[in-house]
């Protein structure tokens, strides 16, 4: 694939209202886990990572919100080309996702424009494709710039599982993290978008350098064996876009929220993908700062990187991304950074 440039970055976080505070907080290891105003069935509060807004905004207009921060945030860094000449790809829960909100495909994306008071390129479009949204999104991206001849492509991610239809889903399916249950995430919301051009123009931001798709036979709710053989897929297909070796990466940062499904799937994946000994090949995962996020995590995700690879406190200049649906379907990203 031609290169994509990470030129800015936004974030509406529980741990950070803006990129530079959520990813200082990140950096450190800061969470802002806080009792919700939701209660499990054994009655005890669900611990949840909420964003403080104000005021507490509801249903779809949480998510406007919640991304249009964020965005904002990107255009201000991105100079005065006029939003016409950007498509904004907004990417959002999955269509089956419990307690999801009704109408966000019809209307989240005007409201989202009137709450920036801007109208963007008519290629837009919402994502509905969940964690692996994002990098569909960041493929569609690709496809605008290099052949639709767009200057830059925004792609956003807002979503929250804080709601008592996703939470009472979650939980009866025993994947919350609650006292009776340790095999959990802890749910979250957040908005996050990163402002994207074509790579050439802008060599000296971080580059997306590869991308690929797989689909797991085995996801989360099966009772298959997992062999992370969809994941597998997708890192070899982003690893032969950017012309790389596993070997070559330096670290990875991924989408696991604290189930054990994902850990494994992670390790299984590395094993069967790299050939060659490494001393360290360290594995991030911001879900343990700001909980499961949804459609956020991609934006978020390349926000960090491009914090840790701007700032010289990654591991290498060369990063695999990886992330995966409950359904199976999985995504994967190369980064890099001169």
């Amino acid at each position: 694939m031609q290169n994509l440039a990470v030129i800015a970055a936004g974030m509406m976080t529980s741990v950070g209202l803006n990129a530079p505070a959520a990813c200082a907080a990140i950096r450190a290891g800061l969470t802002n886990f806080a009792d919700t105003r939701f209660m499990d069935s054994g009655g005890e509060w669900i611990v949840g990572g909420e964003v403080p807004l104000n005021p507490p905004w509801r249903g779809r207009a949480k998510l406007v919100h919640l991304a249009a921060p964020a965005m904002r945030e990107c255009l201000d860094a991105g100079g005065r080309v006029g939003t016409e000449k950007i498509a904004l790809l907004l990417c959002v829960s999955e269509k089956d996702r419990p307690g999801r909100f009704a109408g966000i495909e019809e209307h989240l994306l005007a409201e989202v424009q009137d709450a920036l008071g801007a109208a963007f390129h008519p290629y837009s479009a919402v994502i509905a494709q969940g964690r692996v949204g994002g990098v569909a999104a960041v493929q569609r991206a690709a496809t605008l710039i290099y052949e639709g001849r767009l200057p830059f492509c925004i792609v956003a991610g807002t979503d929250t599982y804080l709601t008592a239809g996703t939470l009472t889903a979650f939980e009866q399916a025993s994947r919350l993290l609650t006292a009776d249950n340790s095999d959990g995430f802890i749910p979250g919301e957040a908005g996050a978008a990163v402002l994207l051009g074509p790579g050439s123009r802008h060599p000296s931001a971080m580059q997306i350098t590869g991308i690929g798709f797989g689909r797991e036979p085995a996801p989360i709710l099966s009772e298959e064996p997992l062999r992370a053989d969809g994941l597998v897929q997708a890192i070899k297909m982003a690893l032969t876009s950017a012309n790389l070796d596993m070997g070559d990466l330096d670290f990875r940062i991924c989408d696991v929220s604290g189930e054990q499904y994902g850990f494994k799937e992670a390790a299984l994946a590395l094993s069967r993908t790299l050939r060659k000994r490494k001393e360290a090949f360290d594995i991030w995962h911001p879900a343990e700062c700001v909980g499961e996020v949804g459609a956020a995590t991609v934006p978020i995700i390349l926000a960090v990187a491009r914090a840790a690879l701007q700032k010289n406190y990654s591991l290498g200049s060369k990063v695999l991304c990886h992330f995966g649906n409950d359904d199976g379907d999985r995504g994967a990203l190369i980064l890099q950074h001169t």
